[in-house]
């Protein structure tokens, strides 16, 4: 792929993660690729696993937005980071919905290969989103 067309692949995938279009993200993936991410509980294989931890965090999440903030291309490889809000408007974890808001930065490592992504590793604090919602709780120091 050109800078031009990983830049415009780079678009329609904010686009597809903030109308929650679990299906077209999951298409972006190559069949057999493979993505690490906690919310997936460690790696998800395949497109159909892939669609499916898009629609859990979707449900999980339903007001969530996604706002690119830098976009780094180096041949056939990227890394977003990406700032994402929203409130836990679902289950998650056993967890009812709290109405608790959460905002973190998440940066996703992608590697693409014929104009589908290959592998994914998605970086961020997990721990502290579900701290934020609610769905985790800690003492004070």
């Amino acid at each position: 792929m050109t800078r031009d067309e990983i830049v415009a692949f780079s678009a329609q995938r904010l686009e597809g993660f903030n109308r929650h279009d679990a299906v077209m993200l999951a298409a972006q993936h190559a069949p057999d690729s493979v993505v690490e991410s906690p919310f997936a509980g460690g790696v998800a294989v395949g497109r159909e696993a892939i669609e499916r931890v898009h629609r859990a965090f979707f449900t999980a999440f339903g007001t969530v937005r996604f706002e690119q903030e830098m976009l780094l291309i180096d041949g056939d490889k990227t890394a977003h980071l990406v700032h994402v809000h929203g409130t836990h408007s679902g289950e998650i974890m056993g967890v009812p919905p709290t109405g608790r808001p959460f905002s973190i930065s998440l940066v996703s490592l992608c590697e693409l290969r014929d104009g589908l992504i290959v592998q994914e590793q998605r970086v961020y604090d997990f721990t502290g989103m579900l701290l934020q919602v609610g769905a985790l709780k800690a003492k004070p120091i």
